[in-house]
Order: structure tokens, then sequence, then C-alpha cells
């Protein structure tokens, strides 16, 4: 017999668990803060990536956000503040940065990213939500320097022992790639084995399709408190409504952290704000791909390119800084020098906020505290690429089924040792 479950979150991940979990017979109410027009969802590069299975937390990460601290243009920016809950998610990052633990985590990374890989595309082959962008064009690592070259050089053999196809690239094969747009680079690493969507094309299909087949969307909406007896999740307060499900899954993205406060459950995470820029006219780009240097993503999309990028650790906020848009829309410029962003461009920027865990790992299982409490965030840059996997682990573990993969590397209780 079917549940009663409410999803706190309205993002590519509670729209997927809703998505899988209806489809196992529960009845499913999404609660969102906004209307499900912005935020996270909609503003990343829109990256499905096999390839990336380094984790944020890696050894040396730390040393450049210090480096970095009082450059508010740099890529990877920690802004300077007295925060108890900042300091000790960076000591936890910190401690999570090992060549141990980032080995551990290679392998996870990618058997997730390839099961919701394959969902991907089960869902376009289900036509349930219509057409929409789903290209396996693979992603360029663009690099002008060698050593940069060395790095992306040792994740690509990394990559390549787990099956991933990888290739590389030097200045003539990019002018094969291509060969509408002139690219100031010496080469790249091709990660074959990625694919690329228009996020502002998937969800609001997603979102139509899931209110067509009975899904509750309640937007506008914000959880106020959550109310626990016992072992028991019994009633989530809204601003509006009150509700008292069988399930809660909190797929909040980076307000997770202070929901789960109400329940005395400490959830270390950091919101890592990222910026994008649409740009309409004609670029002559047509090959996904992150400018090394300037770690700056770039994906052709349905009907615009979008240049997104940094990670911006300044709290939960949509403050947008001026010089870090300025940042990205140079380098752009310094790698395809014919592309130049415009200041009404820049003006529309967005910006959205990605939960990120010490570790780089989400936190996707059952509370230990809570029997009927599903966690489902932290998925930090990984969050549109690991959305329908992380919906449908949720549904099998709310359904008592066996998981489409281990998640106990996920555990939202572990420690960071």
């Amino acid at each position: 017999m079917g549940k009663e479950i409410v999803i706190i979150g309205g993002g590519i991940v509670g729209l997927c668990s809703a998505y899988f979990l209806q489809k196992e017979g529960h009845q499913v109410t999404i609660l969102d803060k906004g209307d499900i027009t912005s935020g996270a969802s909609f503003v990343n590069a829109g990256y499905i990536t096999p390839s990336h299975i380094i984790p944020l937390a890696s050894p040396g990460m730390i040393a450049k956000g210090i480096g970095m601290m009082f450059n508010s243009s740099s890529p990877f920016y920690m802004k300077p503040r007295l925060d108890y809950e900042f300091f000790k998610w960076s000591w936890y990052f910190h401690k999570s940065s090992t060549i141990e633990k980032v080995e551990r985590a290679i392998p996870i990374i990618k058997d997730i990213n390839l099961l919701s890989q394959d969902l991907f595309s089960d869902i376009l082959n289900s036509a349930e939500l219509g057409s929409f962008q789903l290209e396996r064009k693979g992603l360029l690592m663009l690099y002008k320097t060698q050593e940069s070259y060395q790095h992306e050089k040792e994740v690509a053999e990394k990559a390549s022992v787990l099956g991933l196809e990888v290739s590389e690239l030097d200045k003539q094969d990019l002018l094969v790639k291509e060969p509408n747009i002139k690219i100031a680079a010496e080469g790249a690493i091709h990660y074959e084995c990625d694919s690329h969507t228009t996020p502002t094309e998937f969800m609001p299909k997603m979102l139509e399709y899931l209110k067509k087949v009975g899904v509750g969307v309640k937007i506008n909406e914000e959880v106020v408190d959550v109310i626990a007896k016992g072992n028991k999740v019994v009633e989530v307060i809204t601003s509006k409504n009150s509700y008292q499900p069988d399930e809660v899954i909190l797929a909040a993205g980076s307000w997770s952290a202070s929901l789960s406060k109400k329940l005395k459950i400490n959830l270390p995470l950091q919101a890592g704000k990222g910026y994008s820029i649409n740009v309409y006219r004609n670029t002559g780009i047509t090959m996904p791909a992150i400018l090394m240097e300037s770690k700056i993503a770039v994906t052709p999309m349905s009907g615009f390119t979008r240049f997104a990028g940094t990670m911006e650790f300044s709290g939960i906020n949509n403050v947008i800084r001026k010089e870090r848009v300025l940042a990205i829309a140079n380098g752009v410029s310094s790698f395809y020098p014919e592309v130049k962003i415009t200041n009404d461009e820049i003006k529309n920027v967005k910006t959205g906020l990605r939960p990120v865990t010490p570790d780089g790992l989400p936190y996707l299982g059952k509370s230990k505290n809570f029997g009927n409490l599903i966690f489902a965030t932290g998925h930090a840059m990984m969050g549109w690429s690991l959305g329908p996997a992380t919906g449908k682990l949720v549904a099998e573990i709310s359904s008592g089924k066996k998981a489409s993969m281990d998640v106990s590397a996920f555990n939202p209780h572990r420690k960071f040792k």
C-alpha cells in the first residue's frame, strides 16, 4: 500500500524523487519555498558527468581557498567571516581532503553518475516528459598550461582505468571538433563519456508531468518547523499549512542543514554559490567545455550558450558580486577571443546555491533518529548530474527495495575523521 510522502524541496533532486516515488504507488506532495523557476537547478551547467570522479574535497583545496580568501573575484572564494558552523565544516573538509579518501570516493562517484546518465536516457525514451535536449558529445577540458594538462591527464588516466571513454586532443583536433569558433588553448582532454542537457527545459517539463500524474506541488510555501515524536516525524508545518505524512524526504538543498536542526540533527553543509550567464546569439560553440585555468563551464543549450562558474562560500544569500561575474566574462574571452559577453548579458546573470558536504559526497539515506525521514541533499556541483539517480535510490529506500547501488558511503550520519 502506498504511503503519503512529503518532499521538502522542489529542485532537481526533489522532482526526481517525486517522479520515482509516484511510480512506486505513493501519494507525493512537494513543498517549495519558492515558485520552482529559479535557483541552482535552473542555472547550472546542465552536465551529466561520469568524468567528474574527483570530489571537491581533495588535497590542496583548503590551501587554495585560504590563498584566494581575500580575492573576491577568484574562482574558489571563501568569504572571511566569524561563523562557527563554517569553521567546523572547513575542518571536516580538511580532514576529508586526503589521497586515501579521494581514492575511495572515485568509484562511488563514477557509479552513481553512470546510473543517473542511464536514467536520464530512460526518462527521455519514455516520452512522458516529451522531448528535451540530451546530447552525448562529451566534455572538453580545455587547457592553456602544461600544469593544467598534467593535472587533468592524471584524472583522465584514473577515468580510463575505470572504463570511461577519454581521449586527448591537440590544437588541430580542436579545429576539427569546433570548426566555427577560435579557441585559445593548447589542447584538451575529451571525456567522451559525458552528456549535457538544458535545465530550463527539463525542469518545467518534469514539473508539468508530475502535476499531471497527481503529485501535489505547493509553491511559495516555506517549511517553518518539523515536529517529531519518539522516532518518527509526525508533522511538517509550513507558512501556509500543516502536513502529517507517513514519510518525509529532505531535499532542501542548501537549506537542509537549518531544517535538520529543527530535529536536533547536525548536518554539516555549506552553500556554494555559482553564477551563470546565458548568451542567446550564435557563438559558434557546439561542444561542452570546461576552461581549466578560468574554472568556467561552457554549455551549448537549446537556443543559447551558457557560461557558468565559481564556487563562493559566503553563506546563504543571493547577492551577486559584480567582480565575480566580470571574471567569468573575461575568462570566456581568454579562451574564446571572438566571444565578448555584453553588458546586457552580464546584467542578466543568474545565481544559485549548491549544498556542499565536507567530503564531496551527498547525504542520501534514512535517518538513524527517525525511521520515516530520508535525506537527499548535499550534491554540490553534481546535483544536476545526480538528480535522477538520487530520486531512484530514494524511491527504492522508501519502498524497502534493494537499492540500485550501495548507498552506505552517503550515510547522512557519517563522521568526518
